[in-house]
């Protein structure tokens, strides 16, 4: 050991521990605090000058010192950003969303929603387990504690009593342990309700797919707002009005026709609409002609050349009634079985274009109602069986027939005989008929005008009587309303949507004339259409003040959840249809493209199935 101190190795060993002596007389609470991984650290308040305190100290090298090696890292924070590396939002109280800074409802991932809310309940099984805590014991006075402290004579009662497992509490921890279904034994991370819940079965969720399964081309396909260029038939046929021709596409054998051309007449195809069933197509034009085609024979069947004073951007059937509304801000009212050519109703709801014109389909002919939107921001629901008001009636209420000689009623028969129905209270009633004969209305006592009409037409009951009145105004609109759809699963259910400055969707009860609810977009609302085999709405969308635009939505009524959001075109998707069956939409926007979709499940089969002849439980008597 005395080699080992006289050693060089020793000397130096005992000059480095009179070096650390040095250092250790210094007082303790002056010291730096040494990390030995990083070196010195520095406890002094930087100064805000970054000149150096000391002027006379020169730079000095930094000290080498032994760096000590462990087995675990410790980060230093002290360079980091806080902020940055817990992920903190900036501070600021919360703000009023203005209507500029709007955002379009997020899709609804439907199983992402699916398992948070299993997780949520899961969570809180796991957190806020049910409460099997023991009751407490009872708390005893002082006299029972002073009493049971007195020596007393032991009963006769049994030291050791021993019960079966059966009759000893559950909740003693000793007795718990004896049931092999425990969950002390259970080798799961969650507890029994957890488990549950996660082998609990789920409801299958439906998928949108995203991609349309096929797309065309569609040339000169306008980019106008007000106009209604596609429509899909009750026979699987799709129209499109293409600049002025129009072309039919047949969805069975993909194979495409051309059904006019109004090149020679100087016009272009406004608005198209296929009747409800069968293969009549009513064509309108923007100098205001109205062209009725049969599409199986590809043949013209009659022409109105005069049906508006300007451009008919909307038209819509009921049965044999054709009704189209124009930019001269009427909307007409034919029987297409009529030799004449002028209308047998006139109706002026709107101070601006007429955009938009749906009837509903339920009720039948005879108790549909139609609705009309405007560039007046406007949305009316007209009844022709009695829509006309009495002079001091409100527009907020009222009933489908009013009474008193300014009250009219149109009653449209259904059948090829013209027979009219009855008249009283001072209701007209106009009853048309096939062939040239047109039965002009007869007038009770009380009424206020007696009217001829001709077999030509040229005398007409409306020329004289001013334009009917709404049987529901509706005013909530900030924008034109071109989008307009009757629920064909709930009766009186009237969905509508705004353009640019609006962006909503609103929902209506036209049989008391309220406002159900209503959906803020956030774009531009260009069409809308209800699904036939499950309760949803898809909506088309133009102009958005969202990174999101040109889409197409599809909506769960009434809790108005986003189920799917449709993006590809690049331009408004400005005209929409659906298959008679009910699954697929087809689009159409101005960047010339029609696309596909599959956007809806099929619709379930209610006919009975086949008895198997298997089934011998059937063929017992």
């Amino acid at each position: 050991m005395s080699g080992l101190k006289n050693s060089p190795f020793g000397k130096r060993l005992r000059g480095s521990a009179h070096d650390t002596d040095n250092d250790d007389d210094a007082p303790v609470r002056n010291r730096p605090r040494v990390n030995p991984i990083f070196g010195v650290a520095n406890l002094s308040t930087p100064s805000l000058d970054s000149r150096s305190t000391d002027e006379s100290a020169g730079p000095s090298s930094p000290e080498l010192r032994p760096k000590d090696y462990n087995d675990r890292f410790v980060p230093s924070r002290d360079g980091g950003d806080i902020r940055t590396s817990y992920n903190l939002m900036d501070e600021g109280g919360p703000q009023t969303p203005s209507k500029a800074n709007r955002l379009i409802p997020s899709e609804s991932d439907a199983l992402r929603e699916q398992a948070n809310s299993l997780f949520t309940s899961i969570l809180h099984t796991e957190v806020t387990p049910p409460d099997v805590r023991p009751s407490s014991p009872e708390r005893r006075n002082n006299n029972d504690a002073s009493t049971s402290a007195l020596p007393s004579t032991p009963s006769r009662k049994r030291l050791f009593n021993f019960n079966s497992p059966g009759n000893s509490n559950p909740a003693t921890p000793t007795r718990r342990l004896d049931t092999p279904a425990d969950e002390v034994y259970s080798l799961s991370p969650v507890r029994a309700e957890s488990r549950r819940l996660l082998e609990s079965p789920r409801r299958q969720l439906r998928s949108v797919c995203k991609t349309p399964y096929r797309v065309l081309d569609a040339p000169d396909l306008a980019d106008d707002f007000y106009l209604n260029l596609v429509d899909w038939s009750s026979t699987n046929v799709l129209g499109v009005g293409l600049g002025s021709c129009v072309y039919l596409w047949t969805a069975h054998t993909a194979a495409v026709s051309k059904l006019c051309d109004l090149q020679n007449q100087q016009d272009t195809v406004s608005s198209l609409s296929w009747v409800q069933k069968g293969t009549t197509l009513a064509i309108g034009t923007l100098s205001g002609r109205l062209h009725i085609y049969d599409a199986h024979t590809l043949q013209v069947l009659r022409t109105y050349p005069q049906a508006h004073a300007q451009r008919i951007g909307a038209l819509a059937w009921n049965a044999h009634i054709l009704s189209s509304g124009s930019r001269d801000r009427m909307v007409h009212h034919r029987d297409v079985r009529e030799s004449g050519t002028r209308p047998f109703r006139r109706c002026s709801g709107h101070r601006q274009e007429v955009c938009g014109l749906k009837w509903s389909g339920d009720g039948g002919p005879q108790n549909a109602m139609l609705a009309s939107g405007g560039n007046d921001n406007k949305v009316c629901i007209w009844d022709l069986r009695g829509s006309r008001r009495a002079a001091g009636m409100g527009m907020g209420s009222g009933s489908a027939g009013g009474s008193g000689g300014g009250v009219g009623s149109v009653s449209v028969s259904s059948g090829a005989s013209g027979s009219g129905s009855s008249l009283s209270g001072g209701r007209a009633s106009i009853a048309s008929v096939t062939g040239a004969s047109v039965a002009g209305p007869s007038m009770s006592t009380g009424a206020s005008a007696s009217v001829v009409a001709t077999a030509n037409g040229s005398t007409n009951a409306m020329d004289d009587v001013p334009g009917d009145q709404p049987l529901w105004k509706f005013h909530e609109h900030t924008a034109a309303v071109k989008a307009l759809a009757w629920d064909p699963h709930m009766s009186g259910i009237l969905a509508t949507g705004g353009g640019t400055q609006d962006k909503t969707i609103r929902f209506w009860n036209v049989f008391n004339g309220t406002m159900l609810n209503d959906l803020d977009t956030g774009s531009q609302v260009c069409n809308l259409t209800w699904s036939l085999t499950s309760h949803e709405l898809v909506s088309t969308h133009g102009f958005s003040s969202t990174t999101a635009q040109n889409q197409i939505c599809i909506w769960k009524y009434p809790s108005l959840d986003m189920v799917a959001s449709l993006t590809g075109h690049t331009h408004r998707v400005l005209y929409l249809a659906m298959s008679p069956d009910g699954e697929t939409i087809v689009t159409g926007a101005g960047d010339e493209t029609l696309r596909f979709w599959n956007a809806f499940p099929k619709k379930e089969s209610r006919e009975s199935k086949k008895e198997s002849k298997l089934d011998f439980g059937r063929q017992i008597r």
